[in-house]
């Protein structure tokens, strides 16, 4: 009995969260939807406003449960420009949790209603999340022989005629790293060699398509491409053998106790513009990250493992930045619940906004 209590406390750590920030969706949805009637017949840049104000407030009840709720702490290691700034953002790619240090760090910017996703085809089938995504200003993509830089051209383009914020965060690896999928890291491995690219080995090998497309898409509009490398603390066993990063609900139950995150701006003209020499430049960008992963995870000097080079400052958010939309979207979420009518409504604005969301996500770029 005393087991079962135990797992059962255990697994209501993540139950919970998941339940309010999965529960609040169709309120969020129908704000959206009002707010997008009421700016129809206007500029298209106030609409941006508004959905970026929305999803700031959407995002920031997501962070009161990743961060203050876990209460993760959060080190990061170089300075984080204080004020907004248009930006790629490219970074190690190794759990599903590795969306929300985005967040984490834009949040810290003020900028959270910013963000958007380069995301993997597939996630465009999300009830609800996946069609939002893709009208917030997300592109999905294809792997390989099927990525339609058409399209990623065209979606970039017309946001960066508009003037919209930009906060783009990019995954080169493509799939996420994970210590135990030799053979996933070997290939990797294999092909960097075969492309005469130095061979990682605690980052995959990178792919450009993606990010040389949106880089040199919007390069007049960027300021600066921030360069991140994401440790979970979770991850350092005892010994020099790396371990999985945690999952969204392993992250929630509190399995990671400390998030070390080095953070590097580069500046517009540092970055070639020609693929090839791009490719170069992206691909050394991730030796030095795979350089400090090494020494993070395998450094026999105590001084230098477990951390990055330079001086970590531990980073808090207060709970004021992120309670608020909690109790918005709570305060519109709960009062459908208790009336018939509203329980109806809610059940419908899932549904029709997922098939919905499913005919506009493939009919747009």
């Amino acid at each position: 009995m005393l087991l079962s209590l135990v797992v059962h406390t255990y697994s209501l750590r993540y139950w919970f969260p998941a339940v309010v920030m999965l529960g609040t969706a169709p309120a969020y949805v129908l704000s959206w939807g009002a707010c997008r009637v009421l700016t129809a017949v206007l500029p298209s840049r106030l609409y941006r406003r508004m959905d970026d104000h929305l999803y700031n407030i959407y995002q920031s009840l997501v962070l009161f449960f990743f961060e203050n709720y876990t209460g993760v702490e959060i080190v990061i290691y170089g300075e984080v420009p204080k004020n907004k700034e248009n930006v790629v953002y490219l970074s190690n790619h190794q759990c599903t949790a590795d969306w929300i240090i985005a967040d984490m760090l834009a949040i810290r910017q003020k900028a959270l209603g910013h963000v958007r996703y380069v995301l993997k085809d597939g996630l465009k089938w999300l009830p609800l999340y996946g069609w939002y995504f893709s009208q917030h200003g997300g592109v999905y993509v294809k792997r390989r022989a099927k990525f339609d830089e058409k399209a990623m051209k065209k979606k970039l383009s017309s946001q960066t005629v508009l003037g919209t914020p930009m906060y783009l965060v990019i995954f080169p690896e493509g799939t996420r790293y994970n210590p135990e999928l030799k053979k996933m890291i070997s290939d990797s491995q294999a092909f960097a060699t075969k492309e005469g690219l130095a061979a990682l080995d605690h980052v995959l090998t990178p792919r450009m398509k993606a990010s040389h497309v949106a880089i040199e898409t919007m390069r007049d509009h960027l300021d600066a491409v921030y360069d991140i490398t994401v440790v979970y603390e979770g991850t350092l066993g005892k010994s020099s053998d790396r371990q999985p990063a945690p999952t969204m609900p392993e992250f929630l139950c509190k399995e990671s106790p400390r998030v070390h995150i080095h953070f590097e701006r580069v500046d517009m003209k540092e970055i070639p513009q020609e693929s090839v020499f791009f490719r170069g430049w992206l691909h050394k960008r991730f030796e030095i990250k795979d350089q400090m992963l090494t020494t993070f995870y395998e450094s026999e000097d105590p001084d230098k493992k477990g951390k990055f080079p330079g001086e970590g400052q531990r980073s808090h958010l207060s709970i004021t930045k992120t309670l608020p939309s909690l109790l918005f979207l709570g305060g519109l979420t709960l009062p459908m619940l208790l009336t018939e009518s509203g329980r109806k409504l809610y059940v419908r604005t899932w549904v029709y906004g997922t098939l919905l969301g499913w005919l506009w996500v493939n009919v747009s770029p």
